[in-house]
């Protein structure tokens, strides 16, 4: 193998790749990626076992080969080369490939490719695609949500499934950490209707996330009851599903709720930050006491003293009082995206809804703290 690329292409693509690979790896072929040049282009694939992504990039190739190299110290030498450098890579399928820029020189130890394991492949039951601007929304509005406890596996990633809403077909997604519940939707595309309910994991998330941040293409999802894959452009991720049962998150959702709070999204969110200023770290308490036209926002904390600020409001019901965890507030009001939010509260003990007033597809369920 033996090709020609510039630095920034190769590097933009190895940032991409490289993340996948876990920096401690029990089994060695895990730490590398594989590198294949054929007709104008190099192929980077990077797996985890359970997460596999492929990037392709041009290159002038020289000679067609194939050949695996560490991934981390690849992406580290590719990361510090002066930016317009433009990059050689050599393998001779002797177990090194050599890398040259300007008048540096790296020789990195290779793996043999026939180690390397292929997760990526296959026809897959169900196709439909998705614009970019439509998965970036639904990540969004719930990542922020999708629980970080390992002994609820099952709650590790987003849930995605086919469901209805007010008589329209829509492709949901919802994540929870049993403290706070995110759910959001777009229509359903074509192709999507007889999809199994899957759980995709939190990591698959967060590469996906950073693999279209950019892109304006629409991506094509593949999806079966055990892997899912995202294509677009030059690059291809696929993953294992989750193989658990989400929970039924509709009966997390409460329907009574018939005390109605609508506040600027922005003034909301800067006064829950500057009251929290004040809470302790452990709970980072906020109260919000709720009266005719007025909302007070207060947090105490017997270290730093105490803070409150009030905020006009549109407000129905009677008055109460109701505590939250201001990080978890300031997660939710991050996402909506217009200039209202809209409470449906209960009683001071009960999960408060939170939504946007201008898309009725995206929903937020908080459970209140005791303050």
């Amino acid at each position: 193998m033996k090709l020609t690329i510039e630095r920034a292409a190769l590097l933009r693509a190895l940032g991409h790749v490289q993340s996948v690979v876990e920096r401690r790896n029990t089994i060695p072929i895990l730490s590398n990626l594989k590198l294949d040049a054929a007709s104008g282009r190099l192929g980077l694939n990077a797996t985890d076992m359970d997460l596999d992504i492929i990037e392709s990039v041009a290159a002038e190739v020289a000679t067609k080969g194939a050949t695996t190299a560490p991934a981390h110290t690849l992406y580290d030498i590719v990361r510090k080369l002066p930016e317009g450098a433009q990059v050689e890579l050599a393998a001779d399928g002797k177990g090194q490939m050599v890398l040259s820029s300007g008048r540096s020189r790296f020789k990195l130890a290779c793996l043999p490719t026939e180690d390397f394991p292929v997760l990526a492949g296959g026809k897959l039951a169900h196709e439909f695609a998705l614009t970019a601007d439509e998965l970036r929304n639904l990540i969004d509005k719930t990542r922020f949500a999708i629980s970080t406890e390992e002994t609820r596996y099952y709650l590790n990633g987003i849930y995605v499934h086919a469901a209805e809403r007010d008589g329209t077909k829509v492709l949901r997604a919802v994540a929870t950490d049993g403290h706070r519940l995110a759910s959001a939707e777009v229509p359903l595309p074509k192709g999507a209707a007889g999809i199994p309910g899957v759980i995709v994991p939190r990591k698959t998330v967060g590469e996906l996330r950073k693999l279209i941040e950019e892109t304006t293409e629409d991506v094509a999802v593949g999806l079966s009851e055990t892997k899912i894959r995202f294509s677009f452009g030059d690059a291809v991720l696929t993953s294992k599903l989750i193989d658990g049962t989400f929970p039924d998150y509709q009966r997390v959702i409460p329907t009574g709720n018939d005390k109605k709070l609508e506040i600027d999204t922005k003034l909301f969110a800067e006064a829950v930050d500057r009251v929290s200023a004040i809470s302790s770290e452990k709970s980072r308490a906020v109260k919000l006491s709720l009266g005719a036209k007025s909302l007070v926002l207060s947090a105490s904390s017997p270290d730093a003293g105490s803070a409150t600020e009030e905020l006009e409001v549109s407000y129905e019901g009677g008055d109460m009082e109701i505590g939250f965890n201001a990080g978890y507030l300031l997660d939710i009001t991050r996402q909506i995206t217009g200039d209202t939010t809209r409470l449906m509260l209960a009683d001071a003990a009960s999960p408060t809804i939170f939504s946007e007033v201008d898309d009725a597809g995206a929903l937020y369920v908080l459970m209140p703290m005791r303050v």
